[in-house]
């Protein structure tokens, strides 16, 4: 799979073939031109696709779970809306999901943050602000947005949020220093609902039950009625085929708070 380091530095090498030959041969600067388009595709395709481990290595799967378990994984809330609409569903199907926090709505809902953390869900860390310029941000910055989540979790709960959703599934070298400065893992997924978009709700239940099997992490969010409407028609079809949602922590078999 293709990486950070490894993309860069057969692009080095690359570079310094192309100059010796334009130096050599007088090739067009065209070369220079197409290498430095392809050479910014790849970076920005590894930004935006979690599943390529480009800057990060995430957890997106987890083959070795012991039984018939999946995680249903939440982002962006807690919602006063919504969130206790979602708690109330997997309480009745005695499931289990982790959600990813934002700290400010941590901080404006904190009864909610401890209702999931009562019914024995997992909680994790989605950054303070959720910007949309947060794959812009210095790590100095990214390193302030995790910590400030962290500090009100812990304010709340006493925890110490050892898991990171990264926000709009981007990655780059900042958030990558940000997390080996923290000591926190990257949680991402296989399953991608795209809940948040256009899509109908039988569309988003297609796109996560097509080929649903033991291991894998579906991405929800806890912000819409459409989402809750097709979660609970995911419960029903995970009883129909006999798998059982469980925290992303339990099924991968890692730590979710330091």
């Amino acid at each position: 799979m293709l990486n950070f380091k490894t993309v860069n530095i057969t692009a080095a090498v690359v570079f310094l073939g192309l100059l010796i030959i334009s130096v050599v041969y007088g090739i067009s600067i065209w070369w220079f031109f197409v290498f430095g388009l392809l050479w910014l595709t790849v970076m920005g395709m590894g930004s935006a696709f979690i599943g390529w481990n480009y800057h990060i290595t995430s957890i997106n799967f987890c083959s070795n779970t012991s039984g018939n378990q999946i995680a249903i994984t939440f982002d962006d809330g807690p919602n006063p809306e919504f969130t206790p609409r979602v708690l109330d569903l997997l309480e009745a199907h005695k499931a289990k999901a982790t959600f990813f926090c934002i700290g400010k709505h941590i901080a404006s809902y904190p009864e909610i943050f401890q209702r999931i953390l009562d019914e024995g869900h997992t909680v994790g860390n989605h950054t303070f602000s959720h910007t949309n310029g947060f794959g812009f941000l210095p790590t100095a910055k990214v390193v302030s947005e995790l910590s400030q989540t962290n500090a009100v979790a812990k304010k709340h709960s006493g925890l110490v949020l050892n898991l990171y959703r990264p926000a709009f599934g981007i990655t780059n070298p900042n958030i990558a220093k940000a997390l080996k400065i923290l000591e926190m893992q990257s949680i991402g997924w296989n399953k991608r609902s795209l809940d948040t978009t256009s899509l109908s709700e039988a569309q988003i239940l297609r796109r996560i039950t097509k080929g649903l099997k033991r291991g894998d992490i579906i991405l929800l969010h806890d912000t819409s009625e459409k989402s809750v409407r097709v979660l609970e028609q995911l419960l029903l079809f995970l009883r129909q085929k006999n798998l059982e949602s469980v925290s992303v922590d339990s099924l991968c078999n890692i730590k979710a708070y330091a």
